[in-house]
């Protein structure tokens, strides 16, 4: 097994990763508007990153993009990953932020959702969180009942990212309860402005983002604009999920990666006691653990990468991979918090902004409690 990446994805990875070092870092304390990036400086940033060629890299090529692979993906998720001059969920400055399943609309759904999104003209975001129903859709309540052509959509959608700006939704909603997440949802496209759509409010989080709480009441859906079939919403949701969990595995690692680099920096400048901290054996440890946990974990994430493009991977290894991830990311940064002392605390480094980013990519998008229990199930089911 080559667990070396292949030249052009080195190559990539300098570039993004330059990037990262001459154009973001130096803005971070300047480059947000509360949860956005100010508009000016975004594009400013996503005609730089047009001319050297960092655009919709994972587009695929059929539709005028890169058709770059998970794992180059990856490789650019982990560069991105330690600046804080963007949100921490996107969208970056390489392109609209889409998920895939846009990519397996009808002709018809590409042209009115898909392809205005590639050219920047609609802004789309994804629904399906609600207040009883995170980490366990098939409790969810939103319904979606059809009437002749239509189907009638009622319901409450929460933790919603970008909804003030959509344009439309990607909205996951119950056609058959009782069939719950096995056959029991669907996924539509739903007009943002829709008659009966209400975004009710606003979730100030610790992260500094701020996603919106939406309800529907008898908005009327054209049947026309169901995603694939009927009941097939888990499974449309499930298709980029090893993706979206290896997304959140890169967080971690360039966190992981850029504390690590702020923190070995700073114990050696930084003398108490007449002797600088990195000449302490805690400080040492603590640097050589975080510097092996980010290797390894790097080689994880790379493995199911690779294993993923090459249709290969078992589910149960993106489980492994959102848990080492996620955590080593909240872990380093709590230890260069530690080992910067109270500048660790100060708005003006990006110290505390990591930590809190990092402690929440540990709740999102599948808690690392019910990954550790969907991965044991697996694992008892065969021994």
């Amino acid at each position: 097994m080559d667990l070396e990446l292949p030249e052009d994805l080195r190559m990539l990875k300098k570039t993004v990763a330059d990037f990262v070092d001459r154009e973001l870092i130096p803005i971070e304390r300047t480059s947000m508007d509360g949860p956005n990036m100010k508009p000016e400086i975004r594009a400013q940033l996503e005609k730089k990153a047009r001319d050297i060629g960092l655009w919709h890299l994972e587009v695929p090529v059929e539709y005028g993009g890169q058709g770059l692979s998970l794992l180059g993906m990856v490789v650019v998720w982990e560069e991105m990953a330690r600046t804080i001059a963007m949100p921490p969920r996107g969208p970056f400055v390489f392109g609209p932020d889409l998920r895939p399943i846009l990519f397996t609309l009808s002709d018809a759904q590409k042209d009115k959702y898909l392809y205005p999104v590639l050219r920047g003209e609609k802004v789309t975001a994804f629904a399906q969180s609600e207040p009883d129903a995170g980490s366990d859709p098939g409790s969810m309540r939103t319904t979606a009942v059809r009437k002749g052509d239509k189907y009638i959509i009622n319901g409450y959608k929460r933790w919603i990212t970008n909804a003030g700006s959509a344009d439309f939704f990607q909205l996951v909603a119950a056609t058959d309860r009782a069939k719950g997440s096995r056959g029991g949802l669907s996924m539509f496209l739903v007009d943002a402005k829709a008659p009966g759509i209400t975004l009710t409010g606003r979730i100030e989080t610790m992260m500094g983002d701020a996603p919106y709480e939406i309800a529907f009441d008898n908005v009327e859906v054209p049947a026309e604009n169901l995603i694939g079939k009927e009941g097939d919403g888990m499974k449309a949701a499930q298709s980029w999920i090893t993706s979206g969990r290896l997304y959140q595995a890169c967080r971690g690692l360039g966190v992981a990666k850029r504390c690590l680099d702020m923190a070995a920096t700073y114990a050696k400048q930084r003398v108490t006691f007449g002797s600088p901290l990195a000449d302490r054996q805690a400080v040492q440890f603590t640097l050589a653990d975080s510097y092996m946990e980010h290797h390894m974990t790097q080689l994880m994430v790379y493995q199911l990468a690779a294993r993923t493009d090459a249709g290969t991977a078992a589910r149960h290894e993106s489980y492994m991979a959102k848990i080492a991830g996620t955590e080593l990311g909240f872990r380093v940064a709590d230890r260069c918090m530690q080992i910067h002392g109270g500048m660790g605390l100060a708005n003006e480094m990006p110290i505390a902004k990591m930590w809190r980013d990092a402690r929440s990519f540990m709740i999102t998008e599948g808690p690392v409690e019910l990954m550790r229990w969907v991965l044991a199930r697996d694992i008892l089911r065969n021994y």
